[in-house]
């Protein structure tokens, strides 16, 4: 299987990916960002990040030295989390920026995350394509003469986070926070313990081995701590992040996982009380909750295509204050148009201090009305034939075909997609009638996809 992948570039360390192979790559991102800038290679400046795996620091030193040997001047920011290499690239206005991760995969993995200036991830459909065949055809010997600096960013980074919100608005609230081993310890822990926060802490020191769980709270067996621990310890909340903690989640009071959709709707009324009138963008997978509140809050709401290089461009193209999808990734107009999982940490613990109502009661009016299964994952071989299929049976319904299938009937809708990666369909489906009601369309969805 590839190594370069919809969104980055990721494999098994040892096996798929190695210092060598980080080298060429750094080598191939320079030149390839060179000519997307228009300058000579010698003439870019570039940012440079890695996480707390283990292979990173040997990884980082690799990819440093292929920018280097292609003549590039880099800035290295250390040990960091995925959105303060974001906040690095934006913040010095630098030609790009590599980012050492393999996010929330498995301790065996490595990878990096790419993006061009102004935080711009490189994607398959652009960037990541052009390293490839460049590695692959071969990049004979370097012209070398690159430098780099050493930077810290930490305390910077935690001022600049901090204005989005009002300090002074937030009440102490009793939080479980999981950083499963990952960087959201170092990366929002001193801003919490700062405003007062109550903090039970799991796994919140960043650790390599992951002795704990996988560091990617969408598994249900990886919150299953987080929900026992809220509910034991009568805490308020509790919020849990990916390994490069550029996604966060929550759990509220009674234990119950918070769906990305509705957060995504209470991240949106909080981003149009700050500018009033503005643009939000969602995935075609989302609960009608989303735009319903945006639309409540007097704000407009566009589509967007599922993925983190998708939603940045149109945010630039758009200046949409905030877009959100229900992975957890949660975009922000005013950090550079990227992910981060601090700023939506931050925002909820605001939004419940100021409404006087607990996340439960917040998420109370959604779940009274919108009823969604999830994403639910079915192995199709031909998944384009799958979606005709349906597309045939619904033919009487609103269609779209951003990503997809999305139909839309009055009182429920669904969107089927296929998978990056493997040969699957991702179904998500939405009633506005009862929960049985989506349960049983969602039941006889699931037989046409699975051929039963």
């Amino acid at each position: 299987m590839s190594i370069y992948k919809a969104y980055d570039i990721r494999g098994l360390y040892g096996e798929q990916m190695d210092e060598s192979t980080a080298e060429q790559i750094g080598r191939a991102f320079v030149l390839t960002l060179a000519d997307l800038s228009g300058k000579d290679a010698a003439q870019l400046r570039v940012g440079l990040g890695r996480d707390m795996r283990l292979s990173a620091p040997s990884m980082a030193a690799a990819y440093r030295e292929g920018m280097l040997a292609e003549g590039a001047f880099v800035i290295d920011a250390g040990m960091v989390p995925t959105e303060m290499l974001y906040y690095l690239v934006g913040s010095r206005e630098l030609d790009g920026g590599a980012m050492c991760t393999a996010s929330h995969n498995p301790k065996a993995y490595t990878g990096v995350k790419l993006v061009q200036k102004g935080a711009l991830p490189f994607s398959g459909d652009a960037g990541i394509g052009d390293i490839q065949e460049r590695v692959e055809a071969g990049l004979g010997e370097a012209p070398g003469g690159g430098s780099s600096e050493s930077i810290d960013l930490w305390d910077e980074f935690h001022r600049e986070v901090v204005k989005f919100i009002d300090p002074d608005k937030i009440k102490p609230l009793k939080v479980v926070v999981d950083g499963g081993n990952g960087m959201a310890g170092p990366m929002v822990g001193p801003i919490l313990k700062d405003l007062g926060m109550d903090l039970v802490e799991l796994y919140f020191v960043p650790d390599g081995e992951f002795p704990d769980h996988e560091p990617n709270p969408l598994l249900e067996e990886n919150r299953r701590l987080i929900i026992e621990t809220v509910v034991a310890e009568n805490a308020d909340l509790g919020i849990a992040w990916d390994g490069d903690s550029d996604r966060c989640f929550f759990i509220d009071g009674e234990g119950r996982f918070c769906d990305g959709d509705f957060i995504c709707a209470l991240l949106a009324r909080a981003a149009l009380e700050a500018e009033p009138g503005g643009l939000v963008l969602y995935d075609p997978r989302s609960s009608r909750a989303v735009p319903d509140t945006v639309k409540a809050a007097g704000g407009s709401t566009d589509l967007s295509r599922v993925g983190h290089a998708f939603f940045k461009k149109r945010m630039r193209e758009e200046s949409a204050v905030f877009g959100g999808e229900v992975s957890g990734h949660y975009y922000f107009r005013d950090f550079y148009c990227a992910d981060s999982g601090t700023i939506p940490a931050l925002s909820i613990l605001q939004l419940i201090s100021t409404e006087g109502r607990s996340l439960g009661q917040l998420m109370e009016e959604f779940h009274s009305t919108y009823f969604i299964s999830g994403e639910i994952n079915s192995e199709v071989g031909d998944q384009q034939a799958k979606m005709d299929e349906i597309e045939q049976m619904h033919s009487g319904a609103k269609i779209s075909h951003l990503d997809g299938v999305s139909v839309d009937y009055d009182d429920w809708h669904f969107n089927v997609r296929p998978s990056n990666t493997e040969p699957l369909l991702r179904l998500n489906l939405e009633s506005l009638i009862s929960k049985q009601d989506m349960e049983e369309k969602r039941d006889a969805l699931l037989t046409v996809i699975r051929g039963g």
